[in-house]
């Protein structure tokens, strides 16, 4: 397993991590991702630290605690070997204080995350929205504070605009507090929308990303083919509604090339879709999930190699898509492209 800085930090995380939200499997939305349980938990655990995998990630969210639980009994007596991440700020009640990035809430919601986790620290917090209607020194002070009781190691965010991470950046360095090393992101190959602002943003500041959903909410699985509907069993038919948007014909077009290189390298179509995001500017971990150890081993099979520069050509032509104001002209006009050159 290939191990990179976290972002500016001292941190280092292996370049695939394990996502916990198929841990639990209470409510529409995460029964459908997984019901892994304890045990099952503890299998998929141990596989991942044979290959190297130490970065298991979780919010409070994820099946209102439960993926909390079930990880933190899945890694009992196994805690220093592992790299906690968890996640908060997204609702987990109705109360008034239930949601946001509050101190009451932060302080609340880190203790309640200890306890489901079954340990005394986090290595990584990250907030899991920007919270509008709380103060960015309020919240920073806070998780200075939450840093310095031991409670909290790093922190990060997810989910950010580039003019919320840069603020609340500014307000670290202004202030003293600890700063964000990562951003937990969305990006795919039917989802680049990340490179043109925040990725810029993270090879500025020093701002690692932690991909989520890297096979395009289960779209890239190999699976889902042109004039063909899903396949029975696919998850798409319960989550499809509450995931990213994805263009159908870029899907295609993307897919129709993921098959010949499969075809060409014999690698899976998961495998050829998480390397290519392996190889982009400030990718520091792409964030795996699995319902069994059968997609577990086969998405562990996405390192070890890589793809050709031709290959990484058509697919970067296949996904490519036309950048939103004011980004466009940086990448159709020379004079502005000799000022500020695009980032891949």
């Amino acid at each position: 397993m290939e191990y990179r800085r976290l972002g500016s930090s001292g941190l280092k995380v292996p370049a695939l991590s394990f996502g916990a939200g198929t841990f639990g499997g209470k409510g529409p939305l995460f029964s459908a991702w997984g019901k892994t349980d304890a045990a099952e938990a503890r299998r998929l655990v141990d596989i991942c630290l044979e290959a190297g995998v130490n970065l298991f990630d979780t919010a409070d969210v994820y099946s209102d605690g439960a993926s909390e639980e079930v990880l933190g009994a899945a890694i009992e007596g196994r805690r220093d070997e592992v790299i906690l991440s968890t996640k908060i700020s997204l609702p987990m009640g109705g109360g008034p204080n239930e949601a946001g990035s509050s101190r009451s809430r932060l302080i609340k919601g880190v203790e309640n995350a200890l306890k489901r986790l079954g340990t005394d620290y986090i290595d990584l917090l990250q907030l899991h929205a920007f919270d509008a209607g709380t103060p960015i020194e309020e919240v920073l002070s806070t998780l200075d504070t939450l840093v310095r009781s031991g409670k909290l190691r790093y922190v990060g965010v997810s989910n950010f605009s580039g003019w919320q991470l840069m603020k609340s950046l500014a307000i670290a360095e202004r202030h003293g507090y600890p700063r964000y090393d990562a951003h937990q992101v969305y990006y795919s190959l039917v989802g680049r929308d990340y490179e043109w602002e925040l990725m810029p943003l993270g090879l500025d500041q020093g701002v690692g990303a932690l991909v989520w959903s890297p096979l395009g909410w289960g779209r890239l699985t190999g699976r889902i083919r042109r004039g063909e509907p899903w396949p029975e069993g696919s998850r798409l038919h319960d989550t499809a509604a509450f995931g990213p948007p994805v263009d159908e014909e870029k899907l295609y077009d993307v897919v129709d090339v993921l098959t010949a290189i499969a075809k060409e390298t014999g690698k899976t179509i998961p495998q050829i879709a998480i390397n290519w995001l392996l190889q982009r500017p400030t990718v520091s971990s792409v964030i795996i999930g699995a319902r069994n150890e059968e997609q577990l081993r086969q998405n562990l099979g996405a390192v070890g190699w890589s793809l050709a520069a031709d290959q990484i050509a058509r697919l970067d032509a296949a996904s490519a898509a036309t950048a939103p104001y004011p980004y466009f002209p940086y990448y159709r006009q020379e004079g502005f492209a000799r000022i500020n050159p695009p980032p891949v």
